[in-house]
């Protein structure tokens, strides 16, 4: 097989994927269903809250792994959110059950061609990294057999009573200028604080944490911060996209944290799915860029209890 070939049907396998997996996000949103707010407390939902993580290692997945394995815990009622590859499950002394079908997840990174090292040697330019995905097959503990109990076994969500506590020394030791007041959320950009109603203003208190999150979300890509193009205004793509980035790492941090708020209406649904439509890679960039805000958020935490590192986790 050729190298021009071979680079082709990769990119084209790559394309592929990105289309699988907008897709299916597009149809939830059609459906009136947002992918990153889970149905957490009902009958169609057996996980408990939680982040995924790998059985084996220990390792929670980040960016669109989150909602891939969301969305498969949920559709299929799994009990639990820890995930294996089928040679994990024989290495741990156990098995995939015969006819059970694997949930595909992705590894995203960059490698340099040893023909474009050379040409940035010849040239003195710059070497061009090619950014890649790979696909991996793996299963719920739920789908196997003979794992030990301490891996089978799913561990309990943590107390309420602790949740709160951690919210607001969170919103302290981020140093935001967080208000509270008024009778509505938002973050000003240009004066760089974060207002949000108190939580009597809400018709269900626990809401008030999504929203906490979904703003500091917002000020979290201050130039001084993570520094994101925060320039675009209602209506545009830009601030579209922007809303995704923060649901999403709000739907993060609300489950790193233990907090089940119930299901908000999805104002931006129409503008999120013009987004979608015109870049089949829009929501594997807004989860990703999730993941880098909710481990910037959870990293004030004194003890963080996750571990969002990066780029999506190889499974392997």
């Amino acid at each position: 097989m050729s190298r021009q070939y071979s680079r082709a049907r990769t990119g084209e396998d790559r394309a592929n994927l990105y289309d699988d997996i907008t897709n299916k996000i597009i149809a939830e949103l059609e459906a009136g269903r947002v992918p990153w707010v889970q149905p957490w407390g009902t009958a169609a939902a057996k996980a408990p809250l939680a982040m995924p993580k790998s059985a084996a290692t220990g390792r929670p997945y980040s960016g669109i792994n989150i909602l891939i394995l969301w969305g498969a815990a949920t559709e299929r009622a799994f009990t639990g959110q820890s995930w294996l590859t089928f040679r994990q499950a024989l290495s741990l002394g156990g098995h995939v059950r015969k006819g059970e079908r694997g949930t595909t997840v992705v590894y995203a990174d960059r490698f340099v061609p040893v023909d474009e090292k050379r040409r940035a040697s010849e040239s003195g330019e710059e070497a061009q990294a090619i950014p890649f995905l790979k696909r991996f097959t793996v299963f719920n503990c739920d789908q196997c057999d003979g794992l030990p109990a301490e891996i089978a076994t799913t561990a309990p969500p943590p107390l309420p009573g602790l949740i709160e506590p951690q919210v607001e020394y969170l919103i302290k030791a981020t140093g935001i200028d967080f208000r509270i007041g008024g009778n509505r959320a938002f973050y000003v950009p240009t004066e760089d604080y974060v207002q949000v109603p108190p939580p009597q203003a809400y018709f269900e208190p626990i809401n008030w944490h999504r929203t906490a999150l979904h703003e500091l979300a917002h000020a979290s890509g201050h130039s001084s911060r993570l520094n994101r193009d925060l320039s675009g205004g209602y209506g545009t793509k830009k601030y579209a996209f922007e809303e995704l980035v923060a649901e999403i790492s709000s739907a993060f941090g609300c489950a790193s944290l233990g907090i089940v708020p119930t299901v908000r209406h999805a104002d931006y649904i129409g503008s999120w799915l013009e987004v979608l439509r015109e870049d089949n890679r829009a929501i594997i960039r807004a989860a990703s860029q999730a993941s880098k805000v909710a481990d910037y958020l959870l990293g004030f935490l004194p003890e963080p209890l996750v571990d969002m590192t990066t780029e999506d986790q190889q499974a392997a």
